[in-house]
């Protein structure tokens, strides 16, 4: 096949995952203490939280530019490939901007989708590809299909803490130390018609319980869930918590994998420790 199918790293599947599918990624950049590291390549969020917890130092993440993207594609494009690349939601980085002046560069050979979503959101949509470039369709109609289909893909989290949303300027100190309190865990939602993100339910009382209840909750909501697949997505979390979700899920419904993956630093950065979702389709489009 002449297709490439690429994705920035925050698309959070594993090694193995971009193995089986023939997925290729590009890193942002993390700049932590004055030293530039590539997400998931050369740091881990473990990395992170420590230089929080250990020194109050927080990293600094970047957007991979247009002559980076562009140097990335160049020898695909110059061996007679197309590229499809999903890049994360155009509403939370400068980066999907980037890619698309890139593919203007280049001649058309590579084609962007803005995936409106991140970490496994887009990896969702990342794995689909790969079954229509199986099928044998155009680049191009492609790209254009997930490009207007991004309603179909569900992506929330439960946040834990808000010291990292704090201390990163995401929050006030008020609504931070009312969350802690009161033992607010919020739901961000990631909305898939833009990328933007923004506070749902607000949940009360321990993590186990917190995630169960979120878990139900969401799977209870849409009425055509594809059970084909479901990502549990955490930033560093215990196995206990994960198992706790996934006997949810086997006992609200029946999918036929159930993959867990972490969080890249790009992600885990801005929400901290013990966050954790869960992201999978629908059939139809639904809000």
């Amino acid at each position: 096949m002449n297709i490439i199918l690429s994705a920035d790293r925050t698309c959070d599947l594993t090694r193995e995952l971009c193995e089986s599918f023939d997925v290729h990624t590009i890193p942002y950049h993390i700049t932590l203490e004055g030293k530039e590291y590539r997400d998931s390549v050369d740091i881990v969020p473990e990395e992170l939280y420590r230089a929080w917890w250990d020194r109050k130092v927080l990293p600094h993440t970047s957007a991979i530019n247009a002559e980076e993207y562009a140097a990335y594609f160049r020898p695909w494009v110059e061996a007679g490939y197309e590229v499809i690349h999903f890049c994360l939601g155009s509403a939370l980085s400068s980066s999907c901007q980037n890619c698309f002046a890139a593919a203007e560069m280049l001649g058309g050979h590579v084609h962007p989708v803005d995936s409106h979503s991140l970490s496994t959101g887009t990896a969702l949509q990342v794995m689909d590809c790969r079954e229509h470039i199986c099928a044998g369709e155009s680049a191009e109609e492609i790209a254009r299909y997930f490009n207007s289909s991004t309603r179909r893909y569900h992506a929330s989290f439960i946040l834990d803490t808000l010291e990292f949303m704090h201390a990163g300027g995401r929050c006030s100190a008020v609504a931070a130390f009312g969350a802690n309190l009161l033992k607010l865990k919020p739901c961000i939602e990631v909305d898939n018609t833009s990328g933007g993100m923004g506070v749902g339910k607000k949940y009360r009382g321990k993590l186990e319980n917190v995630l169960a209840q979120y878990t139900r909750e969401k799977l209870a909501r849409y009425s055509d869930i594809r059970t084909d697949r479901i990502f549990i997505t955490h930033s560093g979390i215990e196995e206990s918590y994960i198992h706790k979700v996934r006997e949810t899920i086997q006992q609200e419904m029946q999918f036929d994998n159930i993959y867990v993956t972490q969080a890249s630093c790009t992600i885990s950065s801005h929400c901290g420790p013990n966050t954790l979702g869960i992201l999978f389709a629908t059939e139809s489009e639904e809000a």
